[in-house]
């Protein structure tokens, strides 16, 4: 049996990604790196160059990544959930802009501490 965890849907998935995020430090990255890919995205189709959108995956996940790497010391959820940890991302993105991030944060800690 294998000892990672095996999430089947996003609900599900979406506390665990939080937890391996309880670093201010790496969500503020994660945040940094979102909004620099949302700027990328706009520019590029604003003004077609190519070069935005090549930056897309850079700034995404060279935020992120520095993020596990140096401050979490844990390996990111993209690995191995590429898709929902995308998803993630983005939901947490919302969450800090909306203010509701501590909630959240606490809720997946209750319900780590549960599993």
């Amino acid at each position: 049996m294998s000892a990672v965890k095996q999430y089947r849907d996003f609900k599900s998935f979406y506390p665990y990604y939080l937890t391996e995020h309880s670093d201010p430090v790496n969500r503020m990255l994660h945040f940094t790196g979102t909004l620099l890919l949302l700027v990328s995205l706009v520019l590029g189709i604003i003004t077609g160059k190519w070069l935005f959108f090549v930056m897309i995956p850079v700034l995404g996940y060279g935020f992120a990544w520095v993020g596990h790497f140096f401050i979490e010391k844990n390996k990111p959820a993209t690995f191995t959930y590429p898709i929902y940890s995308l998803a993630s991302d983005f939901v947490m993105f919302w969450h800090t802009i909306t203010g509701q991030i501590s909630k959240k944060m606490q809720e997946a800690q209750r319900k780590s501490n549960q599993q």
